[in-house]
């Protein structure tokens, strides 16, 4: 297995719901492009609810954008029948790269489908299509809020690896220190993929609050502390959610992290501002807009 070294820098979005969230994320979609992003990937709903949205997007952005797209493939699907349908359908669209997770059970379904966990699909992706994909895959940094134990969170994650994962991207945390204890513990494991940081910025402190209790992220005293200090003065909010933000990044930077993977939420001003302000590559002759 060969793994690059130099950084990858990504961008994920979501498949729209309905013509104003179409067009919406058209506009996102062609103000990220223009940095170049080595990739995008593109989420899917619970319960396989925008499945065939995810295909339609992937293949909308490669065309649109010129740039890869991979999308989320999870475990929640019902038979291996469709999974494989679903492969080959990516395979024909030109994708090279698959997010593979176990996926969010919806309300009332108690077990995953045909496969219990990710390092199962992750098996079954390999078994099936060899070196056609790009297997990347999910963890947590502050452990997974359904996991029993942290040392279980470990485990699990080693086995997707061992199962045949390329690489890896985390849930979004606030704590660079969270990053790098996780990257130590399963580097003791004997696990050396890269492991790309998630970086969720901080626009609408509410609606991160409301994600990270959802997602087991942890958002530090002193942050939230300061964030309910400003109110409603959403300049401060999200001047301050800036400055946090890509300070944490440059510090993960600085430590080695082998990329950084934004959760754009289908907008693009506030990763092209982290992305400014970082100083990340940009294709030859651009200069970034900033707000």
């Amino acid at each position: 297995m060969t793994h690059v070294s130099q950084n990858s820098f990504s961008i994920e979005f979501f498949p729209p719901k309905g013509p104003k969230g179409a067009a919406r994320l058209d506009k996102a979609r062609a103000r990220l492009a223009t940095l170049g992003p080595d990739f995008f990937s593109v989420t899917f709903g619970a319960g396989g609810t925008t499945r065939s949205g995810t295909l339609e997007t992937v293949a909308a952005t490669m065309k649109a954008t010129g740039i890869a797209a991979a999308p989320h493939l999870s475990c929640i699907e019902g038979t291996k029948e469709s999974i494989n349908e679903l492969l080959d359908s990516y395979k024909a669209a030109g994708v090279d790269r698959i997010v593979a997770l176990r996926g969010d059970l919806p309300q009332g379904m108690d077990e995953p489908g045909v496969f219990s966990y990710a390092n199962e699909l992750v098996a079954h992706i390999k078994q099936r299509h060899g070196d056609d994909f790009h297997i990347e895959v999910g963890c947590y940094p502050e452990y997974h809020p359904q996991a029993p134990s942290p040392a279980a969170d470990i485990e699990n994650f080693v086995r997707k690896v061992r199962a045949g994962a390329d690489s890896a991207m985390t849930q979004y945390f606030y704590n660079a220190d969270a990053y790098f204890n996780f990257v130590e513990e399963v580097a003791a494991q004997g696990v050396d993929i890269p492991i790309v940081p998630g970086i969720m910025p901080i626009t609408d402190f509410g609606q991160v609050s409301r994600f990270s209790a959802m997602c087991g992220a942890d958002i530090p005293r002193w942050i939230r502390q300061k964030m309910e200090g400003y109110g409603d003065d959403q300049t401060a909010v999200q001047a301050f959610g800036r400055e946090v933000v890509a300070r944490m990044c440059e510090q993960l930077l600085a430590g080695g992290a082998p990329g950084l993977h934004f959760y754009s939420l289908n907008k693009a001003q506030p990763t092209i501002d982290l992305w400014h302000d970082l100083g990340l590559p940009l294709p030859a002759g651009r200069i970034v807009e900033t707000g």
